[in-house]
């Protein structure tokens, strides 16, 4: 991808030990310099072909493995996001899971136990759609919440939440070490554009399952989102593990950014196929040779003496 778009990843990383304000340090509306849609699509198109090249070698290679987290406020575009930006791999090797209110088996298990029995095989992309930062999102704008997960009351302490970032830290590291690349992506959406795409989703009969009067509920408690996101970031975007702060009133530029800082993680790892040793080399000769040797009918011809 051209230079201007490698330098998305930077001006939308949350560094580790940077504290970042959300309502000063990201614009929702910022689209990178590019004034409209139809000056990223040849761009795009270029990511897309670069992202389905390294998500090839990835598979044949087998070694690493791509966990990409996208969390967000409702109608901030994360299904059409990962729909675009997975338009072109191959779907053997990618899986999406999207994370909604827990069962009453998966509220017997620690908090973690759902997300880390679908974490991504070697050579595979897995994405989530919402994860375990759920946890200390919703859960702690609606603390209630933690009575339905059994949660013993000696652990509801004004603790709870800085636990909980520690222990997602060190499974983030721990799932590191074990060559599962992370990437994080917050898609930031501004209170008048959620409003705006909650309206079309009312007026469009064909997008009317989307919407649910939960939403528009949800939306008064904007402000305690806002803070508990903030307070996520600061806590959670490590080395191993950083956060991306992706500006989502444009659909186009977030298709972009994303794509972006995915293709240029997947260019670090050096990725490459497998080199087939001396010995099955010469058996894939031996079999070519075999094969068109062959008649018609797939029989093999006799040699002339």
């Amino acid at each position: 991808m051209k230079k201007e778009v490698n330098a998305i990843p930077d001006d939308l990383r949350v560094n580790p030990g940077r504290r970042v304000d959300l309502r000063k340090d990201f614009d929702p509306g910022y689209t990178g310099g590019f004034s409209k849609k139809e000056d990223t699509e040849e761009l795009l198109v270029q990511g897309l072909s670069r992202l389905a090249e390294q998500q090839d070698m990835l598979y044949a290679q087998n070694t690493y493995a791509l966990l990409i987290i996208v969390q967000a406020l409702d109608a901030a575009g994360k299904d059409s996001t990962i729909r675009h930006v997975m338009s072109g791999v191959n779907p053997q090797g990618v899986e999406v899971t999207s994370f909604k209110v827990p069962s009453t088996e998966e509220l017997d298990h620690d908090y973690l136990w759902r997300t880390n029995r679908v974490l991504p095989r070697r050579g595979n992309i897995g994405i989530f759609n919402r994860s375990y930062y759920e946890e200390v999102l919703v859960v702690r704008v609606h603390p209630e919440l933690l009575d339905h997960e059994q949660v013993p009351s000696h652990l509801k302490d004004k603790n709870i939440w800085e636990r909980r970032f520690n222990e997602i830290n060190c499974f983030e590291n721990y799932v590191v070490d074990n060559g599962i690349i992370v990437l994080k992506f917050f898609l930031h959406v501004s209170h008048e554009v959620q409003k705006k795409r909650f309206i079309e989703r009312i007026n469009e009969p064909e997008k009317n399952w989307k919407f649910s009067a939960k939403d528009v509920h949800e939306r008064k408690f904007r402000d305690a989102y806002m803070a508990a996101y903030q307070d996520m970031l600061n806590a959670t975007s490590t080395p191993h593990a950083p956060w991306y702060v992706i500006p989502a009133d444009h659909k186009w530029y977030t298709r972009l950014a994303v794509t972006a800082i995915i293709t240029d993680t997947l260019d670090r790892l050096k990725l490459s196929y497998p080199v087939v040793s001396s010995e099955d080399k010469k058996a894939l000769l031996a079999a070519k040779e075999e094969m068109e040797g062959e008649d018609g009918q797939g029989i093999v011809k006799k040699k002339k003496s």
